[in-house]
């Protein structure tokens, strides 16, 4: 059996590394991919481009644009005079935020009287101009206590100290960098979509080259031919693992604050369930062009349900069920815990059982369904 097993194993690796582009898509892919989603997926949002539309010319006004300023998310681009070069602004998209504060703002400050403040936001992102508004919002807020307090000293001859402090620490992620949190995941992302990929095709590529009735007649069975179409691809998603996580601890800086060791175990979890699915795919597919499509038609409603760009609780219910057979999920939450937390197996294992449980369903599938191609 073993000895079946190696020579379907060597055969594997020498059908799929014979092409220098396959290899170039195995290795050099992930490595670009990794790069690219390391930079492009985040949500931190800086460098606003914001207008100013002062019509008060005081110094509490300036006061206010200056701590705009130097937050170091806003980045004044503009000076306007009227209401129609403000709206030509955000309609051409050259500003994202409009500052604006009539005329006696200041006095109105410094009489103690309500000031109104008007922000305007280009809204066409709810993400962005949601955080917008919440940086604007901190701002404003920093610059009400500081006048209040100056108005209580006025009073009372002497500086109050506020009526309470507030610590905070986020925990796993100091600085609120998104990156901590997207990049072990474009990790789950990239793996999932390379061995969905190369074991969709794995079988039905023997069926179109004409292979498929030479491997019938030797004495190889069933499992043993899925086991030597899946160990190739196995050690191929374990090779882009190491390498992706090499990328993201030293070039992204992304803290492994967990055991290496238990990260290779869920991962072998997780390819058992993609490399289930891609072979399963491949078992009902005719064409590699057909098993090619129906693996993008698994992948992208996988990584939507996964909880990496949503949040699950925040779907409906009848989708969140969904959501449970679904690797993608299980494995965003492990290698995250492994990543940032440094958790073990004692949290990580509902999430392992899972996937198990999912990769030994998918695998029996797909031999289940094979007997049945070849029958």
């Amino acid at each position: 059996m073993f000895e079946r097993i190696y020579h379907m194993l060597i055969k594997e690796f020498l059908q799929t590394f014979r092409d220098p582009r396959m290899r170039m898509v195995i290795f050099l892919m992930p490595v670009i991919q990794s790069l690219v989603f390391g930079y492009a997926v985040t949500t931190d949002v800086s460098n606003i481009p914001t207008a100013v539309y002062d019509l008060d010319h005081t110094l509490e006004s300036r006061e206010l644009i200056s701590r705009f300023a130097a937050s170091g998310y806003f980045e004044q681009r503009a000076h306007v005079t009227n209401s129609n070069e403000a709206q030509r602004l955000i309609d051409k998209g050259e500003v994202r935020l409009i500052l604006h504060m009539q005329k006696g703002f200041g006095e109105k400050v410094r009489a103690g009287r309500t000031a109104p403040l008007q922000i305007i936001v280009e809204g066409s992102d709810s993400n962005t101009a949601g955080i917008i508004l919440d940086y604007s919002a901190r701002i404003v807020s920093g610059y009400n206590e500081k006048v209040l307090l100056t108005r209580l000293a006025t009073l009372t001859g002497s500086r109050p100290d506020p009526p309470m402090e507030l610590t905070a620490r986020a925990w796993f992620n100091p600085n609120l960098e998104s990156r901590y949190y997207y990049v072990p995941g474009v990790i789950a992302l990239i793996v999932m979509l390379i061995t969905l990929m190369l074991a969709s095709m794995a079988v039905v590529r023997e069926k179109e080259i004409g292979t498929i009735e030479q491997i019938m007649v030797t004495p190889i069975s069933r499992l043993e031919f899925i086991l030597g179409k899946t160990l190739p691809f196995a050690i191929i998603g374990y090779v882009d693992v190491l390498i992706i996580s090499l990328i993201a601890v030293f070039w992204f800086e992304v803290p492994l604050e967990g055991n290496l060791l238990l990260l290779l175990l869920g991962n072998g979890l997780y390819l058992m369930s993609t490399l289930g699915m891609g072979l399963l795919i491949s078992t009902v597919s005719r064409t590699q062009q057909q098993a090619m499509m129906s693996a993008f038609f698994v992948y992208f409603p996988a990584v939507l349900l996964s909880g990496f760009m949503f949040p699950i609780a925040n779907m409906p219910t009848v989708i969140q069920w969904f959501t449970f057979i679904n690797p993608l999920r299980y494995f965003l939450v492990i290698i995250r815990g492994i990543f940032l937390k440094g958790i073990g197996p004692e949290f990580l294992w509902p999430q392992m059982a899972a996937l198990a449980g999912l990769g030994i369903i998918l695998l029996a599938l797909a031999v289940s369904r094979f007997q049945k191609t070849i029958s």
